[in-house]
């Protein structure tokens, strides 16, 4: 009678348990033709396309034009409306798959934004009441038509506000929080257009 083998009490002196078997190469293939099969079913069936930057569209807007945005405030700061179609237009046309018209009444898709509020106001104030930070607030108007089926995708109010330091600012640092505000309404406004799909 033949001894039994040893098992070694080190765990990497065991033996190891065999490999488990791959899948034949015909097999894989199969599976990624279903997945593909899968994935452009979906796409061509849905009624969205979504872009890299994770904004979707209605597949059926191709176009859309971006009027300059009416400055409705007594604001110092020049160009407000201006700046703001600038930053709209490059988020819709470079961040998705929509071209650029000029065209407002041909256009598959309408965005009109309207600035209605700037405010500076101090926030923050020295011991000798000197105020040491002063925020710049921005309210927009904007409306978002779908123009091929007449429908309203959005109708909404958005703010957005920057600080700085008026002391050692100044205008020119009011005109950059005026800015990064506008900026901030840009990236709100896009989001809110390009998530309700």
């Amino acid at each position: 009678m033949s001894p039994s083998p040893r098992v070694s009490s080190f765990p990497f002196l065991r033996p190891r348990p065999p490999a488990s078997p791959r899948l034949p190469g015909t097999t894989v293939r199969r599976l990624l033709c279903v997945l593909f099969l899968l994935i452009g079913t979906s796409v061509l069936s849905g009624c969205t396309v979504y872009s890299f930057s994770g904004a979707s569209i209605p597949s059926n807007l191709e176009t859309i034009s971006v009027p300059i945005a009416p400055n409705n405030t007594s604001s110092p700061v020049n160009r407000l409306g201006a700046d703001l179609t600038d930053l709209l237009t490059d988020r819709f046309v470079d961040r998705t798959r929509l071209s650029l018209t000029t065209d407002d009444a041909g256009a598959d898709a309408l965005l009109r934004a309207r600035i209605q509020r700037y405010t500076n106001e101090p926030t923050g104030v020295s011991g000798d009441e000197r105020a040491t930070t002063n925020q710049v607030t921005i309210r927009v108007q904007v409306r978002y038509v779908d123009q091929t089926k007449d429908e309203e995708l959005l109708n909404q109010t958005f703010s957005g506000a920057a600080n700085y330091n008026p002391v050692e600012a100044g205008l020119d640092g009011e005109r950059q929080a005026a800015q990064n505000a506008l900026e901030n309404v840009a990236d709100d406004i896009f989001s809110t257009a390009t998530s309700n799909w």
